[in-house]
């Protein structure tokens, strides 16, 4: 039987095979997936998203991931890295169970 520890790895391998569909498919990220760190910057230097990605970005959260973002410091922390979104889409995912 798989521990918790690998159970919750492989769950966010998918949601980062995901994002990183999305990013590539949806945001015209010029990458193959596997050259998307995970700790990868979304804006600047990082896959240079601009802020028209980042629109198209909270809209592709919300339609895809049921996730929204607040617009506030917090949701702006959360559109830091490929890892920050990874997160709250595992975090949102994990209340819906929670409270099914």
């Amino acid at each position: 039987m798989p521990s918790e520890l690998s159970l919750y790895t492989r769950k966010r391998e998918a949601v980062l095979d995901e994002v990183r569909h999305l990013l590539i498919e949806k945001l015209r990220v010029q990458r193959d997936p596997d050259e998307i760190d995970p700790d990868t910057a979304l804006f600047g230097t990082g896959l240079g998203l601009d802020s028209l990605d980042a629109v198209e970005l909270l809209i592709c959260m919300d339609a895809d991931f049921g996730v929204t973002l607040p617009d506030d410091a917090f949701g702006r922390a959360e559109m830091r890295t490929v890892n920050s979104l990874v997160d709250l889409i595992l975090l949102k995912r994990d209340a819906e169970v929670g409270s099914a």
